[in-house]
């Protein structure tokens, strides 16, 4: 296994291509070693008739809830938090997810797409990531870039530990650093 606190960051603007980095990733380290076990979750975007309605997560098994949603005018929905026009559902955030986050003998590696402002609204979600960062297990991880040269404070946190190393997708570097981020997590995952 890896050296305790080991993570790699993935950092860059909306729609650069940090998610689908993600899946890549993912789909490689399954084909290079089918017996890897991964633990985590990725968001994805809802739409409706072309237009963003919401974002679910999918864990890397495939369950599927929602994170937050613009269309949704339950009594409830109006007590959640909101990030722009979305409001964000923390129960079903937690219930999904929070298992994820558990440490198990047999994970080789966590990753988790993203560490972001809506996800940040669980209380227990960074929490979760810095006992995980104490572990023996690496951790990929996405994260937003910086809104109004401000990162948020737990990013800042992530980005600050000592075995951080963060690489920052553009459109002119996506399939060099699918490669460089792949060496890093193979370079990780050698057990002694």
């Amino acid at each position: 296994m890896a050296g305790v606190g080991k993570c790699v960051l993935v950092t860059g603007p909306p729609g650069v291509g940090k998610t689908t980095l993600i899946m890549r990733l993912c789909e490689s380290l399954k084909h290079s070693y089918p017996n890897i076990k991964l633990q985590g979750f990725f968001s994805q975007e809802i739409r409706h008739g072309g237009d963003r309605v919401g974002f679910e997560v999918v864990t890397l098994d495939g369950r599927r809830g929602r994170l937050a949603s613009s269309t949704i005018s339950s009594p409830e929905a109006h007590r959640w938090p909101a990030v722009g026009k979305y409001k964000v559902d923390i129960a079903s955030f937690e219930s999904l997810v929070l298992p994820e986050l558990k440490i198990r003998e047999d994970t080789d590696l966590f990753i988790f797409d993203e560490v972001g402002k809506m996800e940040l609204f669980s209380s227990y979600f960074f929490p979760a990531i810095l006992k995980i960062l104490q572990s023996n297990v690496p951790l990929l991880a996405t994260v937003p870039v910086p809104k109004f040269g401000k990162d948020l404070p737990a990013v800042v946190r992530l980005k600050n530990h000592p075995g951080a190393t963060i690489f920052t997708l553009d459109k002119s570097n996506r399939d060099a650093a699918k490669e460089q981020v792949y060496s890093q997590l193979v370079g990780m995952l050698h057990k002694p």
